[in-house]
């Protein structure tokens, strides 16, 4: 359901769920927690979804950020204009400008935080090391319900390379936000929300098969939440409406109906991941900014 401004409200409704067991929600309150990771210059949280998990960073200046052996693709988010990080992946080397969207190929790579800063990481739940490490990983000690296996989606035009994106991307009528893709991940920075949302334009909406993540980066939001009635009184779960503040992650499992509210006078900010990417957003025209760098699955 959402209000006919809103640009989700040509996409095609989900269907009723059918769905008979249910995962609650996930949080991670970074700014209440202390830290999965403190070394090196660096402070990391760590929270995880089914198919994705979140390493936020609070930086120190020459912090350098490494992976070796990574799997798979990986987001780095920075979301502050005056955080440049130099990222050197596979024998290539990049110096980004803050307020940028990298996205890391598999292998051995590094992200160097010159100023220091805060830097957000985000990987698919491939890499087992990390998953260990999150705050919620007793969460996931069995797969939720209702997400069918992760697949990747196709590799990129050109190979894999280290690829970024600004961020600095004004908002256009009938676009939802700034959504970029990768073989594992689908991120949506979503225009920023200065003062509280209008209560009268909430989304509540719920996703049949996915989970989504919500990142508050900025500011405070209430999530709210509410599964289905089932036949079985025993699985019926609680409305939830959380109030999160910043940094935080909220993941929200199918099929629970959700829609979330910034709060604070000033600025809300709020980034969504879906792990792999969303197709019916990618069939949106001009939706996905780097659709031209990653072509969607086979769907025949």
């Amino acid at each position: 359901m959402y209000d006919k401004s809103d640009p989700r409200a040509t996409l095609a409704a989900a269907s009723k769920s059918t769905a008979s067991t249910f995962a609650g929600a996930d949080f991670g309150l970074f700014y209440e927690m202390q830290p999965q990771l403190s070394k090196s210059g660096e402070r990391t949280w760590l929270t995880r979804g089914q198919n994705f998990l979140v390493a936020y960073t609070d930086a120190e200046a020459g912090a350098v950020l490494e992976r070796v052996g990574q799997v798979d693709e990986y987001v780095l988010l920075v979301p502050d204009r005056e955080t440049p990080v130099t990222v050197s992946a596979n024998g290539q080397t990049e110096t980004v400008e803050g307020y940028t969207l990298v996205i890391v190929p598999p292998g051995d790579s590094s992200i160097n935080v010159e100023q220091g800063g805060r830097v957000v990481r985000i990987f698919s739940t491939a890499s087992a090391d990390l998953c260990a490490l999150c705050s919620n990983v007793e969460s996931y000690a069995e797969a939720h319900p209702n997400i069918p296996p992760f697949q990747a989606w196709p590799e990129p035009v050109g190979g894999y390379k280290i690829r970024a994106y600004s961020l600095d991307v004004p908002p256009e009528p009938g676009r939802f936000g700034r959504i970029f893709r990768c073989t594992t991940l689908m991120v949506n920075f979503l225009d920023p929300q200065m003062g509280p949302r209008d209560t009268t334009k909430l989304s509540p909406h719920h996703h049949d098969d996915f989970e989504q993540g919500s990142l508050s980066l900025d500011g405070s939001f209430t999530h709210h939440l509410r599964w289905p009635w089932t036949t079985d009184l025993s699985v019926w779960r609680e409305d939830e409406h959380a109030l999160c503040g910043s940094p935080s992650l909220t993941v929200i499992p199918p099929p629970a109906i959700h829609t979330s509210r910034g709060m604070d006078a000033g600025l809300n900010q709020l980034v969504d991941i879906f792990s792999p990417p969303r197709m019916d957003f990618s069939k949106q025209p001009n939706w996905v900014l780097n659709a031209a760098d990653y072509p969607i699955p086979n769907q025949n």
